[in-house]
């Protein structure tokens, strides 16, 4: 049944009048919120939740990867139907699937009940995530697609740093349960908010592609599989098949969407160079604060003996300072390239992770917390420019593929910062984490030169 037409067609070109914007910004940014503190609240919390469930940590564990492969594997192609259907409806229908689910997560007694709910619930999550930066781009005039992308990215920030603080709030007055249940009027709030203000965006008139979306989800999960098996050591030929698995279902991928005008894996878009070198760019930025995010807690806890409070207050200035440079850098990308401002972040970025890699033997709390705001403060202004640069060099038809890639690039990206940590352990155990801040600033370097080669082409594009 067709939903009744309360909303306005918008191009990006032009926008929503401001207080419809207004109104489906808000709705974008809650759900944004949602999933993002979801992820944060639930890794504080797994200890609670498996004594809880009467499990151990590493079967507890299924509670945060159900979420995670469910995610990886469902982006692309719901980022695809979205482009089909429209990206409003798979916006609304992942709120509502995201919100039952997390109801579902609330009322769980058991550990399978539970991560069977949580996959359902990454389902609903890949569904909000694909098409999020697509919707703001049709929100928002061209000429401020940089301020749009900021806000997003402040909200996220805000949200990720919030998450740890939220759950224990929560925990001393309530059961684990309510981490989930609190989802259920917030996520009611962003589906009023969303079916009333969202915009209807033009379809692609294209078919969906039910055996490349299997492919897809096959090619990522099977790829992360294999990153998480090779950090951990595991034997070859467990991480051989699952990384040759990976491959063989990308090439079957692409030899079934040869050709097509709008391919769920983007290979079309990856001909732009601007997308491609800023999807490089993304991948190896996120891959540095996987490898910095990871590490970091056993930094400062086993190598310089802070306890598990202190560690949390002390990593704080890294996403309070990419909530602060977030929304600055998003308005500074609608009048200055993009590739200057990312190439500028992710040198500060290195340039911190360096810093933090080379920490004195017993440093102080300013040493720590100045060398982390410089790491945050080049995450926060290298985000913004660069989820513009990607959603602005793509065609509007092809919007959600482009927001798929972006949240695709996201996971990849942490997923590898992970799985290099977990290898870095393998290789030594005193020098881990130091030796994974080391990659991460080589990771950042790599991100900063593709960054300003894309001043070299800024001439064939003005997104560059």
């Amino acid at each position: 049944m067709a939903e009744p037409d309360t909303t306005t067609a918008a191009s990006p070109r032009d926008g929503l009048p401001t207080r419809q914007r207004n109104a489906a910004l808000v709705a974008i940014l809650l759900s944004m919120a949602l999933a993002t503190l979801d992820s944060a609240i639930t890794n504080t919390a797994l200890p609670t939740i498996g004594a809880d469930l009467g499990t151990d940590a590493e079967t507890s564990i299924w509670v945060v990867s159900a979420y995670q492969i469910a995610m990886v594997a469902a982006l692309l192609p719901l980022a695809s139907l979205a482009d089909i259907l429209g990206h409003k409806r798979i916006y609304i229908a992942g709120l509502v699937v995201f919100t039952v689910a997390s109801l579902a997560c609330g009322l769980a007694w058991t550990l399978p009940l539970l991560a069977a709910a949580r996959g359902i619930q990454g389902l609903g999550g890949a569904a909000i995530m694909s098409v999020n930066l697509a919707l703001i781009r049709f929100i928002f005039p061209a000429a401020q697609l940089g301020r749009g992308a900021g806000i997003n990215a402040l909200v996220v920030a805000l949200s990720f740093t919030v998450g740890p603080t939220v759950a224990s709030a929560i925990l001393s007055v309530a059961s684990w349960h309510w981490l989930f249940l609190i989802n259920v009027p917030t996520g009611a709030l962003a589906f009023f908010l969303g079916q009333r203000n969202l915009p209807v965006t033009a379809t692609n008139g294209a078919r969906f592609d039910g055996p490349a979306a299997v492919l897809t989800a096959l090619t990522f999960s099977l790829f992360i599989f294999g990153l998480n098996a090779f950090g951990h050591g595991s034997g070859w030929p467990l991480v051989s098949a699952e990384l040759v698995g990976s491959l063989i279902c990308a090439a079957a991928l692409l030899r079934r969407q040869r050709g097509h005008p709008a391919p769920m894996l983007a290979v079309d878009l990856f001909k732009l160079p601007v997308f491609a070198l800023s999807s490089l760019t993304s991948i190896c930025s996120f891959t540095t604060q996987g490898l910095a995010f990871v590490s970091l807690p056993f930094l400062l806890q086993i190598g310089l003996g802070h306890s598990q409070v202190e560690t949390g207050f002390l990593i704080t200035p890294w996403p309070a300072m990419v909530a602060i440079m977030a929304p600055i850098a998003g308005r500074l990308s609608d009048r200055y390239p993009p590739g200057l401002l990312g190439g500028i972040g992710l040198a500060m970025l290195a340039t911190g992770m360096a810093a933090m890699a080379s920490l004195p033997a017993a440093p102080d709390v300013p040493d720590l917390v100045w060398r982390l705001m410089l790491c945050g403060a080049g995450f926060g202004f290298f985000q913004s420019p660069n989820l513009r640069a990607l959603m602005s060099s793509a065609p509007p038809r092809r919007s959600g593929g482009a927001s798929g890639i972006v949240a695709t690039s996201r996971m990849v990206g942490q997923a590898t910062g992970a799985a290099l940590v977990a290898l870095c352990f393998e290789l030594s155990q005193t020098r881990a984490p130091v030796l994974a801040l080391w990659i991460g600033c080589g990771s950042a370097a790599i991100g900063c030169g593709a960054s300003f080669l894309r001043l070299v082409v800024a001439k064939k594009g003005p997104a560059a």
